[in-house]
């Protein structure tokens, strides 16, 4: 069988990675054969230990118009913490997958590209860094498939680090990383092909293409993967029309490559997801990764962010005694309140905001720290109790990647405001400067402490680092 093996259309995409596995995503193409059917299409990786010489046999998945040309590959029997290459490609052929199950890897011999991954940490005390952001906003041209690239060189800054030894573990990118909408008003995304086709254009630019490709990424969404401030501005019609449209369109770009998903007894991922949080450990850090955006109910006696299930599985974990570090995403900010939009922050839902923070000082628990975005500004904050010194949570904000636009102020966040629990007042106080330009945030993280680093787009430094100490 003669096979013309293609580079990825989007991709590859590095996904969850651990100490013994990893997946990878990628994109195919779509060809369709007398306008009635399309040809199969599949893709393959082969992958070894960087520096030995042989290839493990490529691991072969079919590629589905149903999700947009995409697959996942599970690699698995990894060694921790250790450095992996990598090839992928794509092709058609006529053929059964269990036909081709057995192809050799000098598939890809004329294949030159290829990619480096550092597989994940087993060691409960390791080390970590990571690369955190939000809101990456790329308008579409004049109506067309043309993209502002602005947006794409905060990636080659994150790349200038990793090249000059400042490693990266894990980037997580917090919500809005499309913007469906533009602006809100101009050629918004409503159809299933509209939203894939950003996804496409917006995964594409070559930095962030780079950086996917080489480094574990974590991904959530945020409103404007579906309409601004979603589900407050939704119609009824939008839950049947737009949100099925832009829901599955986030799943195959963002939520198929995370921990969600199951892996098979045949290596593949499975299952249909009834949640987009998940949770994943990583040498001395823990991360739960909420949906904080479609489970929400906006008006009523019922308004809440997080649905029961959620909230349960997220006191679940916060309860699990393994003394490292807490990461919980969130991708609109806990602490502090702000001034404008109000609505679509935390300090809307007190009620389940204060069943965490009770949770968390009823059970005394330590080392937690709230990851948010969507405030188009950066800054760490903390929260107390004015009686008890011993109570500390953190809350670092990450936003924005980039907002060609007036960013939010100093002003716009209100300290000192006491947030009420069922038995102790909560007061949020900033502890670093308010940084107003587009920039992403670096965590160095040990068992101890969390060092946050905040660096604007074009890689330089923005004022000192915020030593978090627990």
């Amino acid at each position: 069988m003669k096979i013309n093996l293609k580079f990825p259309t989007v991709g590859p995409i590095v996904g969850y990675t651990n100490g013994i596995s990893s997946r990878i995503w990628f994109r195919g193409d779509m060809d369709v054969k007398d306008n009635t059917a399309c040809q199969r299409c599949f893709g393959a990786v082969i992958f070894r230990k960087k520096g030995t010489k042989g290839w493990l046999n490529p691991i072969i998945n079919k590629m589905s118009p149903n999700f947009d040309m995409t697959a996942v590959f599970v690699l698995s029997g990894l060694e921790p913490e250790t450095d992996y290459e990598y090839k992928t490609g794509w092709f058609f052929a006529d053929a059964d997958y269990e036909n081709l199950s057995k192809i050799p890897s000098d598939l890809f011999k004329w294949h030159k590209d290829s990619w480096v991954f550092r597989s994940g940490s087993s060691n409960p005390s390791a080390s970590r860094s990571y690369v955190v952001g939000s809101c990456r906003y790329l308008l579409r041209l004049f109506g067309l498939d043309i993209f502002d690239d602005r947006g794409d060189k905060v990636f080659r800054s994150i790349l200038g680090q990793i090249n000059n030894g400042r490693r990266v573990d894990a980037l997580l990118m917090i919500g809005d990383q499309i913007y469906a909408d533009d602006l809100y008003f101009l050629s918004s995304d409503t159809r299933f092909s509209q939203f894939v086709k950003r996804y496409q254009n917006v995964f594409s630019q070559p930095y962030i293409r780079e950086l996917m490709a080489c480094t574990p990424t974590y991904m959530i969404l945020d409103d404007h993967e579906i309409e601004n401030n979603w589900p407050a501005n939704a119609s009824p019609a939008d839950r049947f029309t737009l949100y099925p449209h832009a829901i599955h369109s986030y799943q195959i770009y963002q939520s198929s490559h995370s921990p969600l998903f199951n892996v098979s007894a045949t290596g593949r991922i499975e299952g249909t997801p009834s949640h987009f949080w998940y949770s994943f450990t990583d040498g001395c850090a823990d991360w739960f990764v909420t949906d904080s955006r479609t489970e929400r109910i906006v008006v009523g006696d019922r308004k809440r962010m997080l649905k029961d299930e959620q909230l349960q599985a997220l006191f679940k974990w916060l309860d699990e005694d393994s003394g490292k570090v807490k990461f919980i995403v969130t991708s609109v900010i806990l602490f502090p309140d702000v001034s404008s939009n109000r609505d679509d922050s935390w300090g809307a839902y007190p009620e389940q905001r204060e069943q965490i923070l009770d949770h968390i000082r009823i059970k005394n628990i330590q080392k937690v720290i709230f990851i948010s975005g969507d405030m188009h500004c950066s800054f760490t904050a903390e929260l107390r109790i004015d009686f008890n010194a011993d109570f500390l949570i953190h809350q670092v904000v990450s936003s924005s990647f980039f907002w060609p636009y007036p960013h939010m102020e100093k002003g716009d966040v209100i300290e000192d405001k006491l947030i009420t629990g069922a038995q102790a007042p909560y007061k949020a106080k900033l502890s670093s400067p308010i940084h107003t330009t587009d920039n992403f945030v670096r965590l160095d993280v040990s068992s101890d402490t969390v060092t946050v680093s905040f660096f604007e787009r074009k890689g330089t430094q923005l004022g000192a680092p915020v030593l978090l100490v627990f």
